[in-house]
Order: C-alpha cells, then sequence, then structure tokens
C-alpha cells in the first residue's frame, strides 16, 4: 500500500476512486487489464489520501445535487478501509452537503457505515450495490478468495432491507464450465428475491476477457481447475467477450424470474435509476 495526493477524485460522471487496486484477489478481475495503464502492482494498493479534502472542494462547487458513486474500478471497502476510514469520511461529507450516493462493493465492511448510508438515504437517496456471483460459498471463496463470502453478503443485503435502504446486485461476471449453471443463477436470485433488491444488474451469462486479466485468470484456472485455461484456449482463443454456451438457457430463466418479481433487469434502466436524484433534492438547490 502506497499513499499520493491525488489532483481530482469525481469523473465526468460523478463516480470516485478512493483507492487504486484491491486485495480481493478475484480471479477475474477486469481492473487488473493493462489498458487501465497501473503503474504499479495491482495488490500495492494506492490511496488517495486527499480524496475526502478533493471531494469537499468539488461538492462545493456543484450547482446542482447528484448521485455521487464510488466501487466501479476498486472496491471502496477493502481491508485497508477499516483503520483509514476515507470512505466513510466521504460519506460523511455526502451527507453533510446533501448529495446522494451509491456504493458497490463486495465487502460486508458497508455494514459499518449503515447509519450514513440510512441518513443520506432519508435526506436525500442511497443505493448499495452488491456483486453475487457465486452461490456455493466454498466455490465463492476459490473465485473471490478474500472477501466475504456470497451468504455473508446476502445478510447485508437483508440489513439494507430493513433499514429501508435500497439494493441493486450486480451478477457478473459467470465463467464458463464454473458458475454458469442454473442451480448456481437460481440460488443468486432467491437471495435477490428474499432481499428485496430494486434492480440486477446482468450483462449476460459470460465474462469479458482484456490483455492482463486473461493472463492472470488463466494463472489461478491452472491452480485450482485442471485444464480448464486449454478449453478457454481452444474455444475463446483472444476473445474479448466470452460468452457461456448456457447463455441463452440462463437469460430466459433471469428475465423471467425478474418479471415474476417486478425487478428492474434492463441494465440501461438501472444505470438510470441509478444515476437519478428525485427532483425535489435537486430544487432544494435554488434556495
Amino acid at each position: 500500500m502506497h499513499f499520493v495526493d491525488a489532483k481530482g477524485i469525481l469523473s465526468s460522471k460523478n463516480g470516485m476512486n478512493i483507492y487504486r487496486g484491491c486485495s480481493h484477489g478475484c480471479i477475474y478481475c477486469d481492473s487488473r487489464s493493462t489498458c487501465y495503464n497501473m503503474s504499479h502492482a495491482f495488490e500495492d494498493i494506492e490511496v488517495k489520501q486527499n480524496a475526502p479534502q478533493l471531494l469537499e472542494k468539488a461538492l462545493r462547487s456543484k450547482r446542482k445535487k447528484c448521485m455521487i458513486g464510488t466501487g466501479s474500478m476498486s472496491d471502496p471497502y477493502m481491508p485497508a478501509e477499516a483503520e483509514l476510514k476515507l470512505t466513510r469520511r466521504c460519506l460523511e461529507l455526502i451527507e453533510q452537503y446533501q448529495f446522494g450516493a451509491t456504493v458497490l462493493t463486495k465487502s460486508d465492511m458497508i455494514l459499518r457505515d449503515a447509519d450514513l448510508l440510512a441518513s443520506i438515504n432519508e435526506q436525500q437517496k442511497a443505493v448499495v450495490q452488491m456483486t453475487m456471483t457465486t452461490y456455493d460459498d466454498d466455490l465463492c471463496r476459490i473465485v473471490e478468495p478474500n472477501v466475504c463470502p456470497t451468504s455473508r453478503r446476502f445478510e447485508v443485503l437483508m440489513e439494507m432491507k430493513r433499514l429501508g435502504i435500497p439494493t441493486v446486485v450486480w451478477l457478473s461476471p459467470f465463467l464458463p464450465y464454473i458458475n454458469d449453471t442454473e442451480d448456481n443463477l437460481k440460488g443468486l436470485l432467491d437471495y435477490c428475491a428474499e432481499a428485496g433488491v430494486k434492480g440486477i444488474v446482468c450483462f449476460g451469462i459470460g465474462m469479458t476477457l482484456r490483455d492482463g486479466n486473461r493472463e492472470y485468470l488463466y494463472s489461478a484456472l491452472d491452480r485450482r481447475f485442471e485444464g480448464l485455461s486449454q478449453r478457454y484456449r481452444r474455444e475463446y482463443g483472444n476473445s474479448y467477450e466470452i460468452v457461456s454456451p448456457e447463455h441463452g438457457r440462463l437469460m430466459s430463466i433471469f428475465n423471467d424470474f425478474c418479471e415474476k418479481y417486478g425487478i428492474i433487469h434492463d441494465f440501461n434502466e438501472c444505470f438510470s435509476y441509478l444515476n437519478e436524484l428525485p427532483e425535489k433534492y435537486q430544487q432544494l438547490t435554488l434556495f
């Protein structure tokens, strides 16, 4: 882990990454891709130590309230956050300046900040996004080895439901011949229905591979799934989109399930919901 003073914190779409790199060890992680031009080892996490100061300056300068997002590239609740509390300090500023917040994570550490998220949601709008890939916890510990298992993430969703904080689940990725099964999908969907999630983001039954994360995945497959990397090479070569043979059948199950339970499942509609701040809060800035 190393510390830097960043020049800016918010993207043009009001997203922020307080950390760069990750220690979760997910075997499929797209953020390892060389196209992101990371100049340090992925596990040597870069900490933007001045993130709260930069965020406060950015919030003060905005003429309209909006949703502030975090977690798209690096999880805001890595183990280092327990001590550094940069994510919490940023949420405190979002609450103070009465903006909305949406947080994407795989970690149960978000429960530490449930009080802040509930307060933000009462004033404006807060959405907790949780990635869930693997219903079987033993398999989850192989695919995502250094973060809490899916059953614990389900408990997080249930706590958010109790607090009245809306949730969106990312069902992604599905690795061919590993977690692209009907039992896995149905188990995850049952979790979503019980937790009363607002939406599910699912780009299909498959994954993407770029230079950098492809090599890391294949190395992990060689260690834990004998012969599978060779099968990937034969069937997919250097393709960017890796589509499961089960895509059509499982997506039909997914769509039918979401329709039955009234869960938003068009990903464009999900993103619109995540980015939308109710108009009444926009109007507060006029006074």
